[in-house]
């Protein structure tokens, strides 16, 4: 397809060109049609560019029976998204267009050069050989359509009967037109990377139920973590940048591997994942727990009130821990160099041999009362009450979203409106952190360009 810079008319645009809008351009020019990716941003694929701290798991390689409980909160809309661009097919995409991958543990997937950069250049070169026009620095203000927001008959019926138009106003004064339209926009997670939430509110003009929205994959900060606990906006939400307390100073930096993680909401167990964990300037983060975050996330903006207990010896059963602290109390009151010290002194000499020298000190801040003899049940029952959570100025993804009630997802066309179409973060559907949610936004971009292009033929 050859564009020139006059040209405004399209079969189909894209208003977004992150992971679900480029996917969605490369499938839909790949099938014949003129296609325009509008982006706001001054390139595109700019939330790519620091997933994984730049290293970017894209994917990951489990079966679709493993992959699909990872998906909220329901997993078999995204089904024939993923049959159809499955990881596998996702990492020979990438490979035809010029990055080499590497599989890590847990099935994960990332460039070999771990430089997340070269999947949005794969991404873009893909676009640009299947003949996409990608335009940044273009923000979409308005959408108007020639026809009614609300039809009958099935997506299917209506795009192939119903001749659709969809005009759009940029804030630079230009605009556009198509024949489909494809919402890419994202959701409300690390709005410098542009996405602020426009996909919602189209939806909505268009008659779309959006369920609640919150942020999921995010820190949840315990209470006396930070210097303060409240920073306006929606229940729970503290800032990241609210400096920590002495607490968190002392938290801060710890990263413990083989631990149990387990979430209390109103005096029930929700939630245990057993992993790694990191103490950050933010909170409780790591692989587990961004997976407890969206239940803690969820609750706390519900008013429930939120307990975290974190076991630092799963593996081992309180009573087996407790003898062995007992013989570990033993050696070291026995040993003559310990003779003339303070009990406190021998207690740290005891800590040192079942925890990490850097956790110590914020251990017993927040244990006091902790001895030899209660030591066992205190490693594995350390309890913090939840305060709240880190929103979505640092968020890895946005939960809630466009109601997939709504959205065929054998084509992710729209059942409110003919020729419009929804994929990647925008949708209500989110996962677990491991790759899983860069490869839901491939799998339903690709689905929506490639049904939006073929509705057309």
């Amino acid at each position: 397809m050859q564009y020139n810079e006059f040209m405004s008319t399209y079969d189909i645009i894209i208003i977004g060109g992150g992971a679900a809008g480029l996917m969605a351009a490369a499938g839909a020019a790949d099938n014949g049609a003129s296609v325009l990716v509008l982006e706001k941003m001054s390139r595109p694929g700019r939330k790519i560019m620091i997933t994984g701290k730049g290293r970017c798991n894209f994917t990951n390689l489990k079966s679709w029976n493993d992959f699909c409980t990872h998906i909220h909160p329901k997993p078999n809309f995204l089904k024939p998204s993923f049959y159809n661009l499955s990881s596998e097919k996702m990492i020979e995409f990438l490979d035809a267009n010029g990055m080499e991958s590497i599989v890590e543990r847990g099935d994960r997937a990332f460039p070999s050069s771990h430089l997340a950069s070269d999947v949005v250049d794969a991404l873009v070169r893909a676009c640009e050989r299947a003949g996409a026009r990608i335009m940044c620095g273009k923000e979409v203000t308005e959408i108007t359509s020639s026809h009614p927001a609300v039809m009958s008959g099935s997506p299917a019926v209506m795009s192939s009967v119903v001749e659709t138009s969809f005009t759009l106003k940029c804030a630079d004064g230009s605009s556009y037109s198509s024949r489909r339209l494809i919402i890419c926009t994202g959701g409300l997670s690390y709005p410098k990377t542009g996405s602020t939430g426009d996909g919602y509110r189209w939806a909505a003009e268009y008659g779309h139920v959006i369920r609640p929205l919150f942020p999921s994959l995010t820190a949840i900060v315990p209470s006396g973590y930070k210097t303060s606990e409240t920073s306006g906006g929606s229940r729970g939400h503290i800032d990241r940048n609210i400096s920590l307390s002495e607490t968190g100073k002392l938290l801060c930096g710890n990263q413990l591997k083989n631990i149990q993680l387990s979430i209390i909401i109103d005096g029930n167990e929700a939630q245990s994942e057993f992993g790694d964990m990191d103490f950050t300037d933010g909170g409780i983060e790591g692989p587990v727990g961004f997976k407890v975050s969206r239940k803690c996330v969820n609750a706390v903006m519900n008013g429930s009130k939120v307990h975290a207990v974190l076991d630092l010896k799963p593996a081992v059963e309180i009573e087996d821990l407790t003898v062995r602290i007992n013989t570990l109390w033993n050696e070291i009151c026995k040993d003559k160099r310990n003779s003339n010290k303070q009990y406190k002194d021998r207690f740290r000499i005891l800590l040192t041999k079942v925890l990490p020298m850097s956790l110590i000190s914020g251990f017993l801040k927040l244990n006091p009362n902790a001895d030899h003899k209660t030591l066992a049940k205190a490693l594995k029952w350390w309890k913090f009450e939840i305060a709240g959570y880190v929103g979505y100025e640092r968020c890895v993804i946005t939960a809630g979203g466009v109601s997939c009630d709504e959205i065929a997802s054998k084509t992710l066309e729209s059942k409110k409106r003919a020729g419009l179409y929804f994929a990647g973060e925008v949708l209500d559907l989110d996962a677990d952190t491991g790759g899983y949610n860069l490869q839901t936004a491939f799998s339903t971009g690709y689905l929506a360009g490639i049904s939006a292009a073929k509705s057309i033929r």
